[in-house]
């Protein structure tokens, strides 16, 4: 599993590039998969912590890039996680917006958490 997660990561901003976010999401939009299941959460968002470490692309998005890896492989496991969106609104006025994402679980970030001053903007749940 930490290979795929690995393997993924790497591969994810090519699969990624140049789309609108709607498309990105749909990379994380999949179903179960029995050879996954059983899988927790927890150690999923520590392959995926681990696999995007030191990121060669999408330095500035990290939380997207664990994100969309984390709702992935969570959903393989058979989890329903839902990938939280938020804006720093200080930043509005600003050159360059403040955003992060988050994955929650169960009512309960597993991976990231809400930063100080971030407000919740969007909550995406695959169908």
């Amino acid at each position: 599993m930490r290979r795929l997660i690995w393997w993924q990561a790497r591969l994810l901003p090519i699969i990624i590039r140049g789309r609108d976010l709607q498309s990105v999401l749909s990379y994380a939009e999949i179903a179960p998969d029995p050879a996954f299941a059983g899988l927790p959460a927890e150690a999923i968002a520590g392959w995926v912590t681990a696999a995007t470490r030191r990121p060669w692309l999408m330095r500035d998005r990290r939380c997207l890039r664990q994100g969309l890896l984390g709702m992935r492989f969570m959903r393989l496991a058979g989890h329903a996680p839902e990938l939280h969106f938020g804006i720093d609104p200080r930043s509005l006025s600003q050159p360059v917006l403040a955003a992060h994402c988050w994955i929650v679980l169960a009512g309960r970030p597993v991976l990231n958490d809400i930063l100080d001053g971030m407000e919740p903007l969007y909550v995406w749940r695959p169908a």
